[in-house]
């Protein structure tokens, strides 16, 4: 698809998406993760694809509240190892190339100047639960789980975890989250303010629906600005170290420590 000549909106099937599912109905525009198959593990397709509907969607004035979901039984569980064992594993370059396209889609989705909410349908773990804390709220189905595993799988989670988890949860919890990499229920995440709501599955929706409806109902320029202050810490915290993050992780996939921690991965599945 050739460029737009001006910052005007887009019908989400002239946009040729493949790895995702962008749908507007005003004043909600969902993007749904849509590799079921691989638990909606990014690949390099889905974070352009993620990025530009993020765009699409500030350009549009009918949307007033973007909702972010993943297809299947997860809402996502980070970057899709198999795709790093064949493109990324001592290949620096190439990785630095993929961690851009990262950080693209999460300022896009931060900085869309619209109310965001994760609805968290299964399990979030690693890149998902840091998809789901750039979202300004978030409702989880209470029989999945967070998880980070960055330390099991030689990735330090630089993506937002670093950089947010002491924000939302307190440095001693964000700690616990990083370095013992357990489970998180959806009720203890809940507690400790990683999501707002822990509901059952039938009530994901509804829970939705209220927040959109009064989300809609807000002066839409006056919102933007006072999610813009209230992104003032997240902005910091991220600007000041995803930079070099992007850096070290490109040199790490160099080391013996990555490359056999992610094969051994591969070879129990």
């Amino acid at each position: 698809m050739a460029e737009p000549t001006h910052p005007r909106p887009s019908a989400p099937d002239e946009l040729g998406f493949e790895s995702i599912v962008y749908e507007k109905a005003p004043p909600r525009a969902t993007i749904t993760l849509n590799r079921p198959e691989v638990l909606n593990a990014f690949d390099f397709r889905m974070l352009r694809e993620l990025a530009r509907a993020c765009e699409d969607a500030s350009w549009d004035d009918e949307i007033r509240v973007v909702v972010v979901t993943g297809a299947g039984r997860a809402f996502c569980v980070g970057a899709d190892l198999k795709s790093w064992a064949a493109d990324y594993l001592g290949e620096p370059r190439e990785y630095w190339k993929w961690f851009g396209a990262f950080k693209d889609m999460h300022d896009r989705l931060r900085e869309i100047g619209k109310p965001t909410i994760a609805r968290v349908n299964g399990i979030a773990v690693g890149g998902g639960n840091e998809l789901q804390m750039a979202c300004d709220l978030a409702v989880m189905v209470e029989d999945a789980f967070i998880r980070h595993v960055g330390l099991e799988h030689g990735s330090v989670p630089a993506g937002g975890a670093t950089q947010w988890l002491p924000i939302l949860v307190g440095d001693r919890r964000a700690r616990e989250i990083i370095l013992l990499c357990d489970e998180i229920p959806a009720a203890q995440a809940a507690d400790w303010g990683l999501v707002n709501r822990a509901v059952p599955a039938a009530e994901l929706d509804a829970v939705v629906d209220e927040w959109v409806e009064k989300l809609a109902r807000k002066l839409p320029q006056t919102t933007r600005y006072a999610k813009q202050q209230l992104n003032w810490w997240r902005d910091l915290s991220w600007h000041e170290t995803v930079g070099h993050a992007r850096d070290w992780l490109a040199l790490s996939m160099l080391g013996d420590e990555a490359q056999t921690a992610v094969r051994k991965f591969l070879e129990r599945e």
